[in-house]
């Protein structure tokens, strides 16, 4: 449906403790208060906006600190950016509902003592996420997924066309070609 212009959300928890393992101790609190109020914000200029002053900060006594903020800082931002609020905001900056499942096809997995092909590890992976499916709960917000789909859709053109448009000068570049 949106191709390979998909938009990504990494998991703003693992951020959070990649940029905090880079700090001492204590330097710890206040960057995660910083960091959980930026992903909290509901405006997404504004998110960038403090993230980026964070990085800023950090560079000189933590460059470390700062490279691994940096490092896909936009996509620890695409919920906000689209304008997903609430519950499911905070459902898809996370990556705990696939590790959930992932967790408990590797469990399934250990029952095997003898992989004899790969189709063989393709069925108990299915088995694995049947039986993962059966403790799945519903997705917290997930009345807002049909909004969701329309907002990363109004994304996917807006981007679009902004990747479409030339410059005045690109275009008289290539008239004169």
């Amino acid at each position: 449906m949106f191709g390979s212009d998909v938009p990504v959300q990494r998991c703003v928890q693992h951020k959070q403790r990649n940029v905090l393992d880079h700090l001492p101790e204590r330097d710890r609190p206040a960057v995660k208060t910083r960091l959980r109020r930026a992903w909290k914000e509901t405006n997404h200029d504004r998110a960038l906006e403090q993230l980026t002053t964070l990085a800023l900060e950090l560079d000189h006594a933590h460059p470390g600190a700062a490279a691994s903020l940096r490092e896909g800082l936009e996509e620890t931002l695409t919920v906000t950016r689209v304008g997903i609020t609430g519950k499911l905001k905070l459902t898809l900056q996370s990556t705990n509902p696939c590790e959930s499942m992932i967790s408990t096809v590797r469990v399934i997995h250990r029952n095997v003592k003898h992989w004899s092909s790969g189709d063989m590890c393709l069925r108990w992976t299915a088995a694995g996420m049947l039986e993962a499916e059966t403790r799945f709960r519903k997705v917290q917000g997930y009345r807002g997924l049909a909004t969701l789909a329309v907002k990363i859709e109004h994304d996917l053109i807006h981007n679009r066309q902004l990747d479409r448009y030339t410059s005045p000068e690109e275009e008289m570049a290539a008239l004169t070609m």
